[in-house]
């Protein structure tokens, strides 16, 4: 029987003849063992189970050969801290909303003085924005959309599991909000152009309907924007996610909505144009 170590290091060499990360390896085979980060890393010289060892290379195999996202094997990915339950129904959630999540909080913070808040997420997908900000603060009371039931079921699975609050509708973007008045509005959206290249990692195991946004990629956009007057208060703030390059146009689509608000817009880790703040007072 070969040892933990000697096995992770035979599919990490397998992983990178394949161009794949090789990171993924030890994420599968702390799922396999079921053992903490630590405890791996102190019996990494213990013999592997056989049983352990034949579902580790199965799972290597279909993240290695045929393209299966670590995290749908593993089921699940960190986000805020928090393991959010993922799947082929929602999108995975990318550090760029991680940084969303936090610019919210701080925004939240100077613009509504830690009072209490009526929020909305609209397309929540795995619920990872709406739970997150609802666990990091408790004056947000945090209402949450998507047109898809499998997302959803997901969605709900989380805010059981996270022991959040989380009031969650289904419907298409705004629809089953119009009779609600909000302080705080989070969306992000599809927002990839129909015709834009995605590779195949994400395009054939992530849902399309949380991917596309028309041939712009605004459509979603346009949608709420449209509808949100009918659900903003007085005095709110928006936030959303958006492609680097789309910036200065949803700048000029909000304006053209909301002519007498302040927009902030702010570059994630990576110097892009990924996140656009609308405050009206």
């Amino acid at each position: 029987m070969k040892t933990y170590l000697e096995i992770l290091k035979e599919k990490e060499i397998y992983a990178l003849n394949h161009q794949k990360e090789p990171t993924a390896m030890k994420l599968l085979m702390l799922h396999v063992s079921e053992k903490s980060n630590e405890q791996l890393l102190m019996g990494l010289s213990d013999e592997m189970p056989e049983n352990q060892a034949e579902l580790f290379s199965q799972l290597a195999k279909k993240y290695v050969e045929d393209g299966y996202p670590v995290q749908h094997l593993i089921g699940f990915e960190y986000f805020f801290g928090y393991p959010f339950i993922v799947n082929e129904h929602v999108l995975i959630p990318r550090y760029e909303t991680e940084e969303l999540a936090q610019h919210i909080l701080l925004y939240y913070d100077e613009f509504f003085d830690g009072k209490k808040i009526d929020a909305v997420d609209i397309g929540t997908g795995s619920g990872c924005l709406a739970i997150a900000i609802s666990l990091e603060e408790n004056n947000i009371n945090m209402v949450a959309t998507d047109i898809s039931e499998e997302a959803l079921l997901v969605a709900e699975k989380n805010n059981e599991q996270l022991k959040s609050q989380v009031t969650f509708l289904k419907g298409d973007m705004l629809e089953p909000v119009l009779d609600y008045a909000f302080d705080l509005l989070i969306s992000n959206p599809p927002y990839i152009p129909n015709e834009e290249y995605v590779e195949a990692l994400v395009k054939d195991h992530e849902p399309h309907v949380a991917l596309f946004g028309g041939l712009d990629g605004l459509d979603f956009y346009r949608k709420i924007l449209k509808d949100a007057d009918k659900v903003m208060k007085p005095t709110f703030m928006m936030a959303f996610e958006h492609a680097f390059d789309k910036a200065k146009e949803l700048k000029g689509l909000i304006l053209e909505y909301f002519p007498n608000a302040t927009v902030v817009q702010k570059k994630d880790m990576q110097g892009k144009d990924r996140m656009t703040f609308v405050f009206q007072t």
